[in-house]
């Protein structure tokens, strides 16, 4: 058998049981790793490309080896899972490094993360001020998790005492020209809704790339021609744009009417209206 043809074999089907490897020890593999899973990554990597490129090594060599690696953070992971005193040991563990808005410095030490290090972690976070950290965290994985003092954190709505209504993720309905039916069905809707609001927005369904349902109900498509102009959505401006027509009605109702007890009650059903107005047009808007 030809060199390249044993090299092409070596090489699929190593990477073939690299990738196997790689989705059963599991998702942290290709997040933020810590050393274990770091020194495990280099030396699958290693054992891949050495018995792809080394013809003189047989093939079960690199099997076995790549077994052994894997089955070896496999057991790891499983007991860490188990015992907390075995997970710090293998992975490490968080250490403090500022604390009501002063260094640790002998924390700092022990991970050898330089002054420079920490300035530079808290730089990424928008935070150029030692002193405007409330607590910070080194990571087994070398990420800083930081906590500004109270008084340097953006305003939230329970700051300032709002109450918001629940936000859900948008679906995704239209893909590649294609409507999605199970994200249809999650938002209760049907192809010939979705086929409606395409119609009013004047676009066909295979000239869309990309479409979403928000948690509104209101679809945003992007085209694959974007020289194309999308009208905006209109539900919410229409349906405050029906209120605001409704109140008007009642005040005028209530100006033409005799009845003082009719009157009355187009008036407070009136002030009511324009009540709920004020609470949601900034949601409407």
């Amino acid at each position: 058998m030809p060199d390249w043809v044993q090299i092409a074999i070596r090489a699929i089907s190593l990477l073939a049981l690299l990738f196997l490897f790689t989705k059963w020890l599991g998702m942290k593999q290709l997040s933020q790793l810590n050393i274990f899973e770091y020194i495990t990554g280099i030396v699958l990597g290693g054992i891949v490309a050495i018995h792809v490129s080394t013809l003189e090594s047989p093939l079960y060599y690199g099997l076995i080896s790549m077994f052994i690696w894997f089955i070896v953070p496999y057991l790891v992971e499983f007991f860490s899972l188990k015992s907390k005193a075995f997970r710090d040991a293998t992975q490490g563990k968080s250490r403090v490094v500022i604390q009501n808005g002063k260094i640790m410095e002998d924390n700092l030490k022990k991970e050898h993360y330089s002054t420079d290090d920490l300035l530079e972690s808290l730089r990424d976070k928008n935070i150029f001020k030692v002193a405007d950290v409330e607590f910070a965290v080194l990571e087994p994985t070398g990420k800083l998790s930081v906590l500004p003092k109270r008084e340097n954190r953006p305003l939230t709505a329970k700051d300032l005492g709002i109450k918001l209504a629940p936000d859900h993720e948008p679906q995704t309905v239209i893909m590649d020209g294609k409507p999605l039916l199970e994200p249809l069905a999650n938002l209760s809707l049907n192809p010939t809704w979705l086929e409606t609001e395409l119609e009013k927005m004047n676009v066909s369904i295979e000239n869309v790339f990309l479409g979403q349902v928000d948690h509104n109900g209101q679809l945003t498509v992007d085209l694959y021609d974007d020289q194309l102009a999308i009208p905006s959505p209109t539900q919410m401006p229409l349906l405050l744009a029906t209120m605001k027509k409704c109140q008007a009605d009642l005040e005028l109702f209530a100006l033409a009417t005799e009845n003082e007890n009719a009157k009355k009650v187009y008036q407070r059903n009136s002030e009511k209206l324009q009540n709920a107005i004020n609470h949601v047009s900034s949601y409407l808007q």
